[in-house]
């Protein structure tokens, strides 16, 4: 268990009318690479332009601990007191966000928010195999009681919310010293933390009557975030997957080889943030694999059925299963699966179709039709002129009209044709 203890008083940053300033950071989201950089960016910029007090105004249902460790670090690494307000009401600080209210200096709820849950789970809300279970209660239950001990808070709550899932609602968190105090509203609660001394910091809050900045993410930050949701993770990687192999199957068409590769990159540089599974990502390709080889095997379908499934899983294992709320919808994955499946069975059914189909190139086309004959014995044949004789040895008068019979060699066999061809 490790726990900061700096003491520091924060440069004094006032408006021009002399009131305090105070940085309001909206964090409303999952936790994760995304707004780990946000929040850290805004904890930054408090101290570099010397705000009275950083404001995380927190409603997030978990995420990654990895992203959770950086933002609990930069909160107690800023100078600036940094004040967590769960908000507005029926907001939550589940999971991952209980450590990231835990390592504020001043820790408020609005009425109707929670605080809690923190047990750690598996992609889809699954317990984690036991041993894995164990390591990580252990080290996230000392943390989050190292955290709540180090601001003057119970303690207890690290055990009871990462050991057994508990949870708290806004009064019961106060009774049991879990937060520091309730607050209807933002401007509420700037009043009433204004002239506290923060542990362990113990830094002087002037926030009363302070200049609100708000601030939220901005657009390429809202499209990162977008990027990294598993189900467009997983979505990107079949469009590139399968734009690659329509492009393989015919050279030349440029464009689905394109946007599979700007798909495949866009997706691998998500998969570098997110806790993404090699077993899962290794059996897409195998699937890729598997569908690009349909056109040119005989399987009669067994190949587009094994890309079919190995996709579903790939999609099912894509994500670690300790990596937090990642993971793909099953209803998505039954649904590209399902479509994967019905296209390459349409395509199978095409193949098959034009294999069973009489050669339609070369010599034996011209067998059946009717042309006419031209001097010198050629007869003129689909667009070309044939040399030709009878199939009864008699001689070909110029502009009689025939019926090819059969080709021996480059010689056509004819017959006069019927009155009616």
């Amino acid at each position: 268990m490790t726990a900061a203890a700096v003491v520091v008083v924060p440069a004094v940053a006032s408006s021009a009318e002399g009131r305090p300033q105070v940085l309001a950071v909206e964090f409303d989201n999952d936790v994760n690479p995304v707004t780990r950089d946000f929040v850290a960016g805004e904890l930054k910029r408090a101290d570099r332009e010397n705000f009275d007090a950083v404001v995380i105004l927190l409603d997030t249902p978990g995420g990654l601990v990895d992203s959770m460790e950086d933002i609990v670090q930069a909160e107690l690494a800023t100078k600036t007191p940094v004040v967590v307000y769960v908000s507005p009401a029926g907001a939550e600080a589940s999971s991952a966000g209980a450590f990231i209210a835990a390592a504020a200096d001043v820790l408020a709820m609005a009425p109707q928010t929670t605080i809690g849950s923190s047990t750690p789970v598996g992609g889809g809300g699954q317990d984690l195999p036991d041993d894995l279970r164990e390591k990580a209660v252990e080290k996230l239950s000392a943390q989050l009681r190292g955290l709540q001990r180090e601001h003057g808070r119970n303690p207890d709550m690290g055990e009871r919310a990462v050991r057994y899932g508990d949870n708290w609602n806004d009064r019961e968190a106060l009774e049991e010293n879990i937060i520091d105090l309730r607050a209807p509203s933002l401007e509420a609660l700037l009043e009433r933390i204004d002239g506290q001394r923060t542990k362990p910091k113990g830094a002087v809050l002037r926030t009363a009557g302070a200049e609100v900045t708000e601030v939220k993410m901005g657009l390429w930050k809202q499209i990162l975030d977008l990027l990294i949701d598993p189900n467009v993770v997983y979505i990107m990687i079949s469009i590139g997957l399968i734009g690659i192999i329509v492009e393989l199957w015919n050279p030349g068409l440029i464009f689905p080889g394109t946007v599979g590769a700007i798909s495949l990159i866009v997706s691998l540089w998500a998969a570098q943030v997110l806790p993404v599974s090699w077993a899962g990502l290794l059996l897409m390709l195998l699937a890729a694999a598997f569908v690009g080889a349909e056109p040119f095997v005989v399987s009669h379908g067994a190949l587009a059925v094994a890309g079919a499934v190995c996709f579903f899983l790939g999609g099912l294992l894509l994500f670690e299963p300790s990596g937090g709320a990642y993971e793909v919808s099953l209803p998505l994955l039954i649904g590209v699966s399902a479509s994967l499946a019905l296209a390459m069975g349409l395509m199978v059914v095409k193949i098959v179709e034009v294999r069973r189909r009489p050669v339609e190139v070369g010599v034996n086309t011209v067998v059946g039709a009717h042309g006419v004959v031209r001097r010198d014995g050629f007869v003129f044949v689909n667009g070309e002129l044939w040399r030709a004789r009878s199939e009864t040895g008699q001689a070909l008068r110029t502009g009689e009209p025939v019926e090819v019979e059969g080709v021996e060699g480059l010689e056509l066999v004819v017959r006069p044709a019927s009155p009616a061809a």
